[in-house]
């Protein structure tokens, strides 16, 4: 029997998705990304020299600050500041600007569920508009196991809030149609297809899970060609040092 979801949509049915960058004046990279209600804002600064405590000067260090809407930050917040971190890592060619720090600042503007995956294209959005050399982006996805065992994609808040168990999903996605033309061999290192974040919360048995990946997987290169057309018609941040 097929979950009704608001709205009338589908389970693995995305809801609309906007992202724009170079939308902040002063920040070397900036983007806004929504989907649906959920929207986040994205600053990029640097790189700047030098590089944080216990980080290796050899590569560049990458800082990322989550700002929630209210109040201050939690642990799930933590949370999600340390995963996007990671992500951006395995996202950034880190060899290009050693002993360098690129910082970049998430404040969440409205969340309606499925954040994590705003915030990582709204983060890849302002490297892109900073020029920070990458090996790819990061197409994200976040999913929801049903206490009726039914999976479905891009939650919103209600919905997670009564689901069973909940998965975000990152892969990478070539970045060869946004960059200028030119700029794509960076690093000359080739794109992957496996996963490059996994975060769950709840109850998920592990055939599920496998169950998610797959569904989540199916729906990457739709969402990363939509990623895609919204980015590469749009110029680049006037302030952007690192290409």
């Amino acid at each position: 029997m097929d979950l009704e979801r608001e709205g009338g949509r589908g389970a693995n049915q995305l809801r609309p998705i906007d992202c724009t960058r170079n939308v902040l004046s002063r920040a070397h990279g900036s983007a806004s990304c929504s989907h649906g209600d959920t929207r986040v804002l994205a600053a990029v600064y640097g790189p700047k020299a030098g590089t944080k405590k216990n980080e290796n000067p050899e590569k560049a260090c990458i800082e990322v600050i989550w700002k929630p809407k209210t109040g201050q930050i939690g642990k799930s917040e933590k949370e999600f500041e340390m995963i996007l971190k990671r992500t951006l890592q395995n996202v950034c060619l880190l060899t290009v600007h050693p002993n360098t720090t690129t910082s970049i600042i998430v404040q969440v503007v409205h969340d309606d569920g499925s954040l994590l995956q705003c915030a990582i294209h709204a983060a890849c959005a302002a490297l892109v508009d900073a020029g920070i050399p990458l090996k790819y982006l990061a197409v994200a996805i976040c999913c929801c196991l049903t206490e009726s065992g039914q999976i479905i994609l891009d939650p919103s808040k209600l919905e997670e809030q009564r689901m069973k168990g909940f998965v975000c999903l990152a892969f990478p996605s070539s970045i060869q149609s946004i960059l200028p033309q030119g700029s794509t061999d960076v690093g000359g290192e080739s794109v992957g297809h496996g996963v490059i974040t996994s975060l769950t919360h709840g109850v998920m048995p592990v055939d599920d899970y496998f169950q998610c990946v797959e569904q989540a997987r199916a729906a990457i290169t739709p969402l990363s060609n939509i990623l895609k057309k919204k980015l590469q018609s749009q110029p680049a941040s006037k302030q952007s040092k690192a290409s």
